[in-house]
């Protein structure tokens, strides 16, 4: 049963359609090849990727085994390349050989396991490669052992070789260029394979790190390259909430758990409907915004699991049931995130199934 004073969430997907073509003008000749893992950052990976696919998208990454299973299912017999990141994990052979999935492989045991999988017929793999991250992937070292030994690949396709860029966000980091060099000697041994490096933020840092297909994830949904809003990229989602009640705080009382905050002065403040629940962060005071009635409003004390209060003092259009915006195009996700100490994949992710879903532009609308 739905509340029609519920808190909403609104995921445009004639924004992501705008973001991917975005990107894609960014991206020159490479494939753009969207992460969808955690649910699509959080939007709902079946609508997500139905309308990436209508925009031309035919590979997509997913994080965890299950996801690719789930992805492959919503999309049916659509022939989409899907890339499991975690790669050929001790058990799942099997499943991923049955849902038609690419292990991005991590490491030796795991090429050895993806390679023996294939008992009737070759099956295809991609390979990650550590360029200084030290997250997954093999070593400069590894690989030079792979390359020893290539009867472990004897059995595999290798569609693909990755990277990942560890400060794509901050362009004048030197450990982005020292990356793509450790990037481009490394399939410089692999010449067959096409190449895999940039992210949402690689594809803004020039044609050097251009190769053969992107990976672009927060840019689609929203979030600004660099950790900001940024021009070209549009809010994919709109989370509002209403207000249940107006009430005036007198000079010198305070507002919420712990009385962390007092008024100043007599202060007109509007309690709404929303909380660390719904995905608000807990942090988000003293510097936390929403946006109401044409102004960004600040939050006033701590957020609770289902309420939080806002200044609206001189703000008439205060009411319950009005609807506040907490995130959307007039309050960024970028901003939002910063005010919280979080990032925008931090504060998507953290949208709960609580707030009544709608979707905009789907196939058909």
């Amino acid at each position: 049963m739905t509340d029609l004073h519920d808190a909403r969430l609104t995921i445009d997907l004639d924004a992501v359609a705008a973001n991917f073509a975005a990107l894609k003008a960014r991206a020159g000749d490479q494939e753009l090849a969207p992460a969808v893992k955690a649910d699509a950052y959080g939007l709902g990976v079946a609508r997500v990727a139905d309308r990436l696919w209508a925009e031309g998208a035919r590979s997509f990454y997913v994080a965890r085994l299950a996801e690719g299973v789930a992805l492959r299912a919503a999309l049916g017999d659509r022939a989409a390349a899907i890339y499991v990141l975690d790669g050929a994990t001790p058990g799942a052979g099997d499943a991923l050989e049955g849902a038609d999935l690419i292990p991005v492989l991590n490491s030796l045991p795991q090429i050895e396991a993806w390679n023996a999988q294939a008992r009737s017929g070759r099956l295809k793999a991609a390979l990650h490669l550590d360029t200084g991250m030290n997250r997954l992937g093999l070593r400069p070292e590894e690989l030079k052992v792979l390359l020893g030994a290539t009867d472990r690949l004897k059995r595999l396709d290798l569609d693909l070789v990755i990277s990942h860029l560890a400060c794509a966000d901050v362009p004048d980091h030197p450990m982005n260029a020292r990356q793509r060099e450790r990037f481009a000697e490394a399939v410089a041994l692999l010449p067959d394979a096409r190449k895999s490096f940039a992210n949402s933020a690689g594809l803004f840092l020039g044609e050097a790190y251009r190769f053969d297909q992107a990976r672009p994830g927060i840019s689609l949904y929203g979030g600004g390259p660099e950790g900001r809003p940024h021009p070209a990229i549009r809010a994919v989602a709109t989370v509002e909430a209403p207000i249940l009640q107006v009430r005036v705080v007198p000079r010198g009382e305070t507002v919420g758990y712990g009385a962390t905050w007092t008024a100043p002065e007599t202060t007109r403040i509007a309690i709404v409907g929303a909380g660390y629940a719904d995905g608000v962060p807990r942090a988000s005071p003293p510097k936390g915004e929403v946006w109401f009635d044409g102004a960004r409003r600040p939050m006033r004390g701590r957020i609770s699991m289902d309420l939080m209060a806002i200044d609206v003092t001189d703000c008439d259009a205060a009411r319950p049931g009005a609807m506040v915006e907490m995130l959307g195009p007039n309050l960024p996700v970028d901003d939002a995130a910063a005010a919280a100490n979080a990032t925008a994949y931090e504060l998507l992710t953290r949208l709960t199934l609580r707030a009544t879903r709608r979707y905009v532009g789907l196939k058909g609308d």
